[in-house]
């Protein structure tokens, strides 16, 4: 998260102080604001330079070199249309303001790849029975993939599509992972725990969330290990204009034979060693919040009984494959498999 406070300036600063701002910022610009906080301008070395040739001092005013006409993203006007368009403009570094004109963040696009509206639930509540004894001291969600605990994974790479709140559903050893996460402050985050008492399922403790601002919840399961584009799962989700959208891994069946399509002992057609593509459930969805009212308080409650539920009453529930790199780390096979896969896996 960047330190707002560093780049703004009062509007009563010289241009000398505002070099010397700039100098410190490596080349990002100084937004100029009134004693209200409002944005007036931005200055940038380039302004610094055309000031200079205008003969101007550097005691005067760093009013006289502001730029007035600069880009930004109204706070309730905030899309990832938005954010893209910004991006083809070559503009990689703006600010989203309020109403007033006052600064609410700053976006820098050279660091992150989008910066996706959604909260995120991370589902870390498990005791991995089938990691054991790997699990006996470490929840499974700690153990380390290329010298980094897998939740850790996924969280950096959520932060790179700009997602900062993240709600961490907790219960066996809970008390290592907030240890080792903290407030996720280190990381520019929000990170809040959900304990659960009891075990809740995949989707139960989202239920004990009070709020959420997001318009739709990310929720993923914590022993994944991944490459998934954010953005394009987000982006399928609202063009389809989906209520729940399912991460999936293709998997493709090859039949060594002859296939006879039948009905009753009368032979149809006949398929010459055919291939089937199934998909499975990946464990990452993104829900609109208003579909979070199903999920009842403190019960244990899967995402396929959402899914059920949707079906049943005729919601849109769309299927998003996957194309890149997904592992289930749930065995110790997969473990393994994953020491080996980070070596050559780009995230």
């Amino acid at each position: 998260m960047i330190d707002i406070s560093l780049h703004k300036l009062s509007n009563t600063s010289s241009i000398k102080e505002c070099l010397v701002r700039l100098n410190e910022l490596n080349g990002n610009p100084v937004f100029v604001v009134n004693d209200r906080d409002k944005v007036l301008g931005t200055v940038t070395d380039g302004d610094i330079r055309r000031g200079l040739l205008e003969e101007l001092s550097l005691s005067e005013s760093v009013e006289k070199i502001m730029h007035t006409s600069f880009r930004f993203i109204q706070e309730d006007e905030y899309s990832v249309a938005k954010i893209n368009a910004f991006k083809e403009q070559q503009i990689y570094f703006f600010p989203i303001l309020d109403h007033e004109g006052r600064i609410v963040k700053l976006l820098d696009l050279h660091a992150l790849r989008s910066v996706l509206p959604v909260e995120v639930v991370i589902m870390a509540g498990g005791r991995g029975e089938r990691l054991r004894p790997l699990t006996d001291e470490t929840p499974k969600p700690l153990l380390k993939v290329g010298g980094k605990p897998i939740i850790e994974h996924n969280i950096d790479r959520l932060a790179l599509y700009g997602i900062e709140k993240i709600s961490i559903s907790v219960k066996y050893k809970a008390e290592q992972i907030e240890a080792y996460l903290q407030d996720g402050s280190s990381k520019g985050l929000n990170i809040q725990y959900i304990h659960e008492d009891k075990p809740l399922g995949t989707l139960g403790s989202v239920g004990l969330i009070q709020t959420i601002t997001s318009d739709a919840i990310l929720v993923m399961n914590s022993d994944l290990l991944t490459n998934i584009d954010f953005e394009d799962f987000y982006k399928f989700f609202i063009e389809k204009d989906a209520d729940m959208a399912v991460a999936s891994i293709p998997y493709r069946v090859e039949i060594p034979y002859g296939v006879l399509e039948t009905k009753g002992d009368q032979i149809k057609s006949l398929r010459e060693k055919p291939s089937y593509t199934y998909y499975s459930n990946a464990g990452i969805y993104l829900i609109k919040k208003s579909f979070l009212k199903h999920i009842p308080k403190g019960e244990h409650y899967n995402a396929t009984d959402l899914m059920d539920q949707l079906m049943k009453d005729g919601n849109s529930l769309v299927n998003y494959p996957i194309i890149h790199y997904w592992l289930d780390i749930g065995k110790h096979e997969d473990y393994i498999k994953a020491q080996e896969d980070i070596k050559h896996i780009q995230f």
